[in-house]
């Protein structure tokens, strides 16, 4: 692609924060395009389009209607209005059908409902664009939400003179999450199965795979978790169809806005800091120690983690190893929602060991930023992280991650094992509770020598995790196509 005129880019989600967050896909999708605009803006235009979810709705934000329009998908006549509104100075059209306009959360959670809102979204967004009269080079979608229109691109589409030339990029957040159960929308809206001879047959009529199949690129938000889709422990039933098309798969770790995660001047914590003044940090931990009626006492770990609770994110292999390290000195304060038996193990766990363990069910921004800021290790077993975010806003505040390597993790944190002069937390690859009760002892040990420790929290707080290098990633694939 020429570089003599800017490349024009729709960025298609499900979420996008501050509109809609409901995981990492929400804080991609909110900083990713903001970071290109902001560094590279005479050489992209870039604008992102999202469902007008009710929780959209509902934050209210500065919106002006452009206008109506329909569309004909199989037997059904589509009517959608349109919306535009900003984030970070990138433009975010908003649509709305009768499929999205109703109280309902961003996902369902009900495959018939979602689907409809999801395939009718992935045909809608396209003909937004015809309706914009906006031609654009590259369509970049996100996850099963809207890979279809990625898929329609090349089969719907594929002869209409308005989107010829139009290339697919398509970032893979979680591929386990594919969009199965879709399948009656699908119909119902006239889409045909992925003709790829390639593709396992259960896959020519699953949305992200027909996406996968349909684009240029295939970026996974991290380079391990590219390298782990091709295997069948992560593969999920399509890591033969990825290994044959291995030129197209690559990963780009995902950043943070570290603007918005600054603990020199973070206003949700009761002692800023920095690294040159990393003294002051220790008053956070001072604070919520006695917030919480533990032992006041620099000396004594803080573990901390803020996550959804899940098999995922490995939470049972904690709540299966701290009752078997009580002969150590440690307090443990949790963050998180999920599923009801691990809040409810969290709350029992809590109810045992009320002067050393503290369980808040439930997420709160304010009280993530106060357990990033306060803990001395910050507790991340995943059993697959394809990048993962909490861990480096933990190393921005000085809180270093004991971690399954996998994923994002491996590209993220440099371990200790491995080299103790440069290293930012602990790895370990064992994901059991035996491999992270090891992990956590060592952690716990080398917490002892206050100047190693030290050095690898300046080591972890100076590690760059902004998006302007991500974002210059994103730029050389757009253009590279």
């Amino acid at each position: 692609m020429t570089n003599n005129r800017k490349i024009k880019v729709l960025f298609a989600s499900a979420e996008a924060a501050p509109f809609a967050k409901v995981g990492g896909l929400g804080d991609v999708a909110g900083a990713l395009p903001a970071s290109l605009l902001q560094n590279f803006s005479d050489e992209i235009d870039i604008r992102t389009i999202m469902p007008f979810h009710a929780v959209v709705k509902a934050k209210n934000a500065p919106r002006k209607k452009i206008g109506n329009f329909s569309f004909q998908a199989n037997t059904k006549q589509i009517d959608c209005e349109l919306f535009i509104s900003e984030i970070d100075g990138v433009p975010v059209y908003l649509i709305d059908n009768p499929y999205i306009n109703h109280d309902s959360p961003v996902y369902h959670g009900d495959w018939q409902l979602d689907g409809m809102k999801y395939a009718s979204f992935s045909l809608a967004l396209l003909e937004a664009l015809r309706y914009l009269d906006w031609k654009i080079d590259i369509l970049h979608a996100n996850d099963w939400h809207t890979a279809l229109a990625v898929h329609a691109l090349v089969t719907t589409y594929k002869s209409d003179p308005f989107f010829a030339g139009v290339k697919a990029v398509l970032s893979v957040h979680n591929l386990p999450y594919n969009g199965w159960g879709s399948q009656d929308a699908m119909n119902l809206l006239g889409f045909t199965a992925s003709q790829d001879p390639d593709l396992p047959d259960w896959a020519k009529f699953t949305p992200l795979p027909m996406g996968i199949a349909a684009s240029q690129k295939v970026i996974a938000v991290s380079p391990g978790y590219s390298r782990e889709i091709l295997t069948p422990e992560y593969g999920c039933g399509m890591e033969n169809y990825l290994q044959k098309h291995v030129g197209k798969v690559m990963g780009i770790l995902n950043g943070i806005d570290e603007d918005r995660w600054n603990p020199t001047e973070d206003e949700s914590i009761s002692h800023c800091f920095s690294v040159e003044q990393l003294s002051e940090r220790v008053q956070n931990k001072l604070d919520l120690q006695k917030a919480l009626g533990f032992e006041v006492n620099e000396n004594i770990p803080l573990l901390t983690i803020v996550t959804r609770l899940s098999e995922q994110k490995g939470v049972p292999s904690i709540f299966e190893a701290l009752p078997q390290l009580l002969d150590r000195k440690w307090q443990f304060a949790l963050l998180g929602s999920g599923s009801p038996d691990l809040e409810e193990r969290a709350r029992k766990l809590a109810e045992e060991h009320p002067q050393r363990i503290a369980c808040f069910v439930k997420y709160d921004d304010v009280i993530s930023r106060v357990l990033y800021a306060s803990g001395d290790i910050f507790l991340m077993p995943s059993l697959y992280e394809p990048c993962g975010l909490s861990q480096m806003f933990a190393m921005r505040y000085g809180n270093l991650p004991v971690a399954t390597a996998t994923g994002g993790l491996i590209d993220s944190i440099r371990g200790y094992s491995a080299n103790p002069e440069t290293a930012t937390g602990f790895l370990y690859s064992d994901k059991t509770t035996a491999g992270l009760i090891k992990s956590l002892n060592l952690a716990l040990d080398v917490f002892e020598n206050k100047e190693t420790w030290q050095a690898m929290q300046k080591n972890a707080m100076t590690t760059d995790f902004c998006w302007k290098t991500s974002a210059k990633k994103y730029l050389d694939v757009y253009q590279s196509l």
